[in-house]
């Protein structure tokens, strides 16, 4: 058995709220009796925008584009000392909580902003031995505060002459599918919902996709950069479907790379306009 050093978190799934204990254990292994220069434990929280080098803007804003950090809590586990031969547990709990004057924001990890949250542990050891790192990320989760007063409905109607994204309409084939989702707002831990209907096609359909895209902004006050990227695509009907035939639209929202929508003075998370 070599020397390692692990974290595990006591909830299984990993997800906490502002003000709730994170809690877990430290595990030490080591085949004989070793000395040590003492275990530290940190809490951090932090928020990473990344731009595309290819970005005209980020020569001019790069420098201000600096990991911000949301959570910070740092303590001594252990004092230096020695371990016996085999496994030491040593319990460990973190209260979650902000620094001053920041704000705690649910976990998302995107292609240019990253919201993370980690649990650290360091052994310290002697100059001839490495000091030994060990991370593990959990997931912060903010209680959402929409009541829903505002859901409606949102109707959609799709036809050749709707598109944005095509250059000349005039070579596709006539179609019209119409539908809608259920709500313009929806909480992030339920699916999106509703149907769309295929109203007319003149050539066979071979399948119906539905695409989950993000946008995201950040930038500083020189400007900003924005860019929507494709997070999953499902199948919703495959083949030929039947015409004026409702087919329902049931998508779950994979969590780590979706959050609520989130504006903030230096990024955005999907505010399109």
């Amino acid at each position: 058995m070599s020397f390692s050093l692990d974290v595990r978190l006591s909830k299984p799934n990993k997800t906490y709220r502002q003000g709730e204990l994170v809690s877990g254990t430290i595990s030490v292994n080591t085949p004989s009796d070793c000395k040590h220069d003492g275990i530290g434990l940190s809490l951090e929280g932090t928020i990473s925008l990344q731009l595309d080098n290819k970005n005209i803007l980020l020569d001019t804003f790069s420098s201000s584009l600096k990991p911000v950090q949301i959570a910070l809590a740092s303590f001594e586990m252990v004092k230096p000392g020695r371990f016996p031969a085999g496994t030491t547990e040593i319990p460990f709990e973190v209260k979650l909580q902000p620094l001053n004057g920041k704000v705690l924001y649910e976990t998302y990890h995107g292609v240019y902003i990253t919201i993370q949250y980690m649990i650290k542990v360091e052994m310290k050891r002697s100059v001839l031995n490495r000091d030994l790192l060990k991370g593990i990320e959990f997931v912060v989760e903010v209680p959402e505060s929409y009541d829903g007063s505002n859901d409606k409905p949102k109707v959609f109607n799709i036809t050749p002459e709707s598109l944005r994204n095509v250059a000349e309409t005039g070579r596709l084939p006539k179609f019209c599918i119409k539908g809608q989702l259920d709500s313009t707002a929806f909480v992030i831990t339920k699916p999106m919902t509703g149907e769309l209907t295929v109203e007319r096609c003149d050539i066979a359909i071979k399948s119906i996709e539905l695409q989950l895209c993000r946008v995201e902004t950040c930038g500083a006050g020189e400007g900003f950069a924005k860019e929507a990227t494709e997070i999953q695509n499902i199948q919703i009907g495959e083949g030929d479907v039947c015409r004026n035939f409702p087919i329902p639209i049931h998508m779950v929202f994979p969590r780590l790379f979706t959050c609520p929508t989130l504006t903030t003075n230096s990024f955005k998370i999907g505010k399109i306009n």
